[in-house]
């Protein structure tokens, strides 16, 4: 068990909520981080039928069990259990009592935020991000091995091969998943879509395009895309809109959280494979903006990360504003230092100087960072290093 860098974040907000809710995709560790942060709370997990059962049919009974307050997982099974959980809350606001933990996004959200507005902190915790990987005793070096393997901590902890584990996450956690947060028929055609979302990943999110290439319709495109979001599989990256004349592009962008899952849907199972596959590029550009839209989540802070594009082609990876600051990041897989990585990082932070103060970035395959007067090239290890 590493430390993951939402713990002090879970500490800080549990000392003051009496509940924290805790989402996140299947896998990426949030159980253990509850148990770790909160080990003289029971804990009770809603997967187990028992378990489950009892919290269905007698939910006073089953909460009864703990007088105060618990670990409670996969808290989106019973859908109404948050609406008891409020009356007790309201009975005790002690903080910290009720931990919930769910892997599913929307499904738990409307759930929680119905019963417990204002009564518990959100929080997310996304697969690990680069620097936690590295707290373990094996963990990949290279940035093949960093893009191919992921951050499922399963991986790491257990010694799994990447491959095989995320094959099987496929097969078992995705079906599964559809199956409880939509009614998909088919589950072939809904892989086959999975693996188109893949191929587009870095790209503009095209649905017409999309349901076409899939042989599905628009709604049911953009039905299992939200299935998609839900379990915390892809993520929408939107435009950048505001204090610009120009003509923008309206469409997000599609980006996967986890790019060993995106390599794998991919079936780049080797590293001679990903290191000539012709969407590296855009595999390193997903695993740029996951990790930055990680760090920001580990801190409690979600949005305000955009891409910039206009009609005329000019473009820029990624746009994070931390108040009046923005941040022009571009990312480049090439190990190679060159001024020409900031050619477009440049020209976007020329069209923003009216907005704000502007940082221009490359982030970039190599190793040897630099600071210039016009910018700073970031290598891809030293990503955590920078506020984002």
């Amino acid at each position: 068990m590493i430390k993951r860098n939402l713990t002090e974040r879970v500490k800080a907000v549990a000392a003051v909520f009496p509940a924290v809710t805790i989402t996140g995709p299947r896998q990426s560790g949030k159980s253990t981080l509850c148990r770790a942060v909160f080990p003289n709370h029971p804990y009770a997990n809603l997967e187990a039928l028992d378990v489950r059962s009892l919290a269905l049919s007698d939910p006073r009974a089953f909460l009864a069990q703990f007088p105060d307050g618990a670990v409670i997982d996969e808290v989106q099974r019973c859908p109404d259990l948050p609406s008891y959980i409020q009356g007790l809350i309201d009975e005790n606001l002690a903080p910290g009592r009720w931990i919930l933990t769910g892997s599913q996004n929307l499904a738990l959200s409307e759930s929680v935020s119905q019963s417990l507005a204002g009564r518990t902190a959100v929080l997310h915790l996304m697969p690990l991000s680069y620097d936690e990987t590295c707290r373990f005793k094996t963990h990949p070096k290279s940035l093949d091995e960093v893009l191919l393997a992921g951050g499922y901590p399963a991986i790491f902890d257990r010694k799994f091969s990447p491959s095989d584990w995320l094959g099987s996450y496929v097969a078992t956690y995705i079906e599964r998943d559809v199956r409880t947060i939509s009614n998909v028929g088919d589950l072939i055609a809904f892989q086959r879509f999975v693996q188109l979302c893949a191929g587009r990943t870095g790209q503009l999110l095209n649905f017409s395009a999309l349901a076409s290439d899939c042989g599905i319709s628009q709604p049911t495109a953009k039905a299992w895309l939200s299935v998609l979001e839900t379990s915390f599989m892809t993520f929408r990256l939107p435009p950048w809109r505001a204090g610009v004349r120009k003509r923008l592009i309206k469409m997000p962008k599609l980006h996967f959280y986890d790019t060993g899952l995106l390599c794998r849907l991919l079936g780049i199972c080797e590293i001679d494979h990903l290191r000539n596959h012709p969407l590296r590029g855009a595999i390193f550009e997903t695993w740029v903006v996951s990790e930055i839209a990680k760090h920001r989540a580990n801190r409690g802070e979600y949005g305000g990360m955009y891409f910039y594009r206009d009609r005329q082609g000019l473009e820029a990876d990624l746009v994070v504003a931390d108040g009046p600051r923005l941040s022009v990041v571009e990312a480049k897989s090439g190990q190679t230092p060159s001024s020409e990585m900031f050619d477009t990082v440049h020209r976007v932070r020329d069209v923003l100087e009216a907005v704000g103060e502007i940082d221009a970035l490359a982030v970039y395959g190599g190793l040897t960072a630099q600071k210039r007067s016009d910018g700073t090239l970031l290598p891809w290890r030293e990503i955590a290093e920078q506020r984002w």
